[in-house]
């Protein structure tokens, strides 16, 4: 298995250089060169599923041995498929990890494969990474205080809860965090320069574990596969899937599922005020905006990455916005959906997670009886300070949310500007 870049300009390259390099070196996406097409029963655990869904793409890789063992450490923890109070309503809670997001799975299984890849007499590695709120602190929390790594998070100053400021600042030795003074799409856009460097790629060995790096795209298919294939085991029917999204990572893995035969029915991404996607799925052309700061702050993007993968999977706009469609949830409906949240649904959702809920509660008003799952992206306990106030109860975080939270923290600001990152990573 070979994989390209969404550009066209970089040779096939192997998957164990695709994952070190993170970014293509024309500046696209790496994407595999063919979709294997899997025929597969549901396994045992999440890791026993995960293992058979990745092995295609590692099938000529130093890492295919080590398959197993990467796969029992990043799906040690479930990702349960709950029933909500509703005929054929879900919730796929993927918020069970230590840093309570679904970005632990794929930040887990990719530190793994890193630094099995990586030469120990190396110089250490510098992991840059971007993040609107929890893909932060999932990498921090794999790659702490791993030989050889080091960890440069950018985050958008006063733009992510409390909890997930004090997550991405809390972790200190190998892991430095810095608050950029503009949005997310400003710290993604230094990432990618960084990245895209090749001057200072030939003085400091970098990497990314941004949703652009192949070694959270494939890894978070695994989750897809299990859940729709052990859906359709129980009940003889795809099971059909709503996305909170702001980066598309997630759901272009859940895309990526479907393509590879798993028995996933339609695609529904649901967004927050930020409605580049929305717009676009429904006829505009893709424009890419100024971000807007929302309560559903994870998914603050204007210029969604993968997008380039979704275009690259499809032949034209009309192919693509026959694969999936796209919701805009506005501030006031995202309230609205986590104070009647308990009642309606039987669950506390976080601000993404309503986004999806609302979305699943428009299609049942247009009569739409099909099963549904809506995934929860993040526990609700991170933001506390928004949830709790409209539940009316505390809302308690997981164990290992609890004891990241009694850690001290500590960060530091740093310019919207690629000069002032360059001298952080040089420096």
């Amino acid at each position: 298995m070979n994989f390209t870049s969404t550009r066209g300009g970089t040779p096939a390259t192997g998957i164990d250089d695709a994952l070190v390099a993170g970014l293509a070196p024309d500046g696209g996406l790496y994407v595999p060169a063919h979709v294997p097409q899997l025929d597969l029963t549901a396994g045992e655990t999440l890791a026993d599923t995960a293992r058979r869904v990745l092995a295609p793409f590692f099938d000529a890789s130093s890492l295919r041995d080590a398959l197993p063992a990467l796969c029992e450490h990043a799906y040690s923890f479930d990702a349960p498929l709950r029933p909500l109070d509703g005929a054929d309503d879900h919730l796929l809670e993927l918020f069970h990890g230590p840093t309570a997001a679904f970005k632990d799975y794929a930040a887990r299984f990719l530190a793994g494969a890193l630094s099995r890849l990586r030469d120990p007499d190396a110089a250490p590695t510098t992991i840059v990474v971007a993040t609107s709120g929890d893909t932060g602190a999932a990498v921090a929390s794999a790659f702490h205080r791993r030989p050889g790594f080091k960890v440069v998070i950018l985050y958008p100053e006063g733009r992510v809860s409390p909890r997930q400021a004090h997550g991405l600042e809390c972790w200190g030795d190998n892991v430095r965090t810095f608050r950029v003074t503009d949005t997310f799409d400003d710290c993604q856009r230094m990432a990618k320069q960084a990245l895209s460097d090749e001057t200072l790629r030939g003085e400091i060995p970098l990497s990314s574990a941004n949703s652009i790096s192949l070694g959270r795209l494939l890894p978070q298919v695994a989750y897809y596969a299990h859940t729709a294939l052990s859906f359709h085991a129980r009940h003889g029917q795809p099971l059909n899937v709503i996305v909170p999204t702001g980066n598309l990572g997630n759901a272009c893995a859940a895309f990526l599922a479907r393509r590879m035969g798993l028995p996933i029915g339609e695609l529904v991404l649901a967004c927050n005020a930020n409605d580049v996607l929305p717009r676009y799925f429904a006829g505009e052309p893709y424009v890419p905006q100024a971000t807007k700061a929302t309560l559903a702050n994870a998914m603050d993007v204007g210029a969604p990455s993968n997008f380039e993968r979704l275009r690259h999977w499809h032949d034209s706009d009309a192919h693509l916005r026959t694969s999936l469609s796209a919701h805009a949830v506005d501030d006031a409906t995202i309230t609205e959906t986590i104070r009647h949240a308990p009642a309606r649904h039987g669950v506390v959702p976080c601000p993404h997670t309503a986004t999806g809920l609302h979305v699943l509660e428009r299609l049942r008003a247009g009569g739409d009886m099909r099963p549904w799952a809506v995934v929860a992206t993040a526990h609700p306990a991170k933001f506390d300070s928004i949830v709790e106030p409209l539940v009316g109860h505390v809302v308690e975080p997981p164990p290992a949310l609890a004891e990241t939270l009694s850690w001290p923290a500590s960060g530091e600001r740093l310019d919207a500007d690629y000069a002032a990152l360059r001298a952080v990573l040089r420096g």
